[in-house]
């Protein structure tokens, strides 16, 4: 499918920088049943008691390091853990990294360049497990997303996490998790929907654009991630039952997806994932889906557009930016419901 088919005009004022506070109060353009413009906090309304809600628990670490080789600054954004001191990271530059080279972040921290691809190195570091979190908790930064075109301070390490992130391991948030709040979250029990959480550490590919024209070209980089046996029980008695699924991203969307039966139930499993969802995919698990206004020409909106349907996908980010929505990580979100398959 041609990736010119998922491009749209976008002002670089709508993109948003900071997220609204509360997080709850973020706009929600409810696709689910017709069009109408709501508020986060509406989103228990909005569902019915039998529904359960799939959240990805995963943390952001920080993951974004610079250091110097020789001379030579060398900005790296780890992207996914190989081993307990082994990651993949992109480089910025990378063509003059070669293995062997050893990068240095501070006087007892460093990293030597196993192989490199293109933009990617492998990387062994000198320490690993609890030393190396430590040091990245000492030494790194917040991997905020390259479209905010903004160093991370302060603010963005409570900012870009989710209220029940727990699994360290991503390099990017699962950003429609980023609306919900505690009291979001009671309301949504008291309303009697169920939640389970799911981990998927999200990697930086997500963030990578989409440079060939023919989507069949595009290579997707593999994200780790678990569904435990407890929560694929739990989402199988749901549907059984005859309630919705309702994934809260696209993250969640991917990994349900990836372990779904033809029946629509779900497998539990741990390992990586590196499923490319475009239109013509068939859906299996996931009834509803919560996420934010993503970028064009993106795997992501090329999900949504699978999901809801292209032409009304387009429509709606037309109304959205017409209305004075926010897009992107800090952004508003969208509820939408599954088109019925062709």
């Amino acid at each position: 499918m041609r990736v010119d088919v998922f491009d749209f005009d976008l002002p670089r004022e709508a993109i948003a920088t900071r997220p609204v506070r509360p997080r709850d109060s973020a706009r929600l353009l409810d696709l689910s049943a017709g069009l109408a413009h709501r508020s986060v906090a509406d989103l228990p309304a909005l569902l019915q008691p039998d529904d359960m809600m799939v959240f990805n628990d995963t943390r952001v670490i920080l993951a974004r390091l610079e250091g110097s080789r020789g001379a030579a600054r060398v900005e790296l954004t780890l992207h996914m853990r190989m081993g307990e001191d082994r990651w993949r990271a992109f480089a910025r530059p990378a063509k003059r990294l070669r293995p062997g080279d050893r990068i240095a972040f501070a006087g007892d921290f460093s990293a030597a360049v196993e192989a490199r691809d293109g933009p990617e190195v492998s990387l062994v570091f000198d320490r690993g497990g609890t030393a190396l979190a430590e040091a990245l908790q000492s030494h790194g930064v917040m991997p905020l997303p390259p479209y905010l075109r903004r160093a991370a301070d302060a603010r963005d390490r409570d900012d870009y996490q989710t209220v029940f992130a727990r699994e360290e391991g991503a390099v990017a948030a699962p950003t429609a998790g980023l609306h919900f709040t505690d009291r979001l979250l009671q309301a949504i029990d008291v309303r009697g929907i169920a939640r389970r959480f799911v981990t998927l550490h999200v990697g930086a590919g997500t963030f990578l654009p989409v440079s060939v024209e023919d989507t069949a070209d595009h290579p997707m980089h593999a994200e780790w991630c678990e569904l435990s046996p407890d929560a694929a029980a739990a989402i199988n008695r749901c549907r059984a039952a005859g309630g919705r699924i309702v994934a809260v991203g696209t993250t969640v969307v991917r990994l349900l997806e990836s372990a779904a039966w033809a029946d629509g139930g779900v497998e539990a499993f741990s390992g990586e994932v590196d499923l490319f969802i475009e239109p013509g995919y068939r859906f299996k698990a996931v009834d509803l889906m919560l996420t934010n206004f993503h970028l064009p020409r993106s795997t992501l909106f090329m999900l949504v557009c699978a999901f809801a349907g292209t032409e009304r996908m387009k429509a709606a980010y037309a109304e959205a930016l017409a209305a004075g929505y926010r897009f992107y990580s800090y952004g508003d979100a969208c509820l939408l419901a599954r088109a019925e398959a062709p």
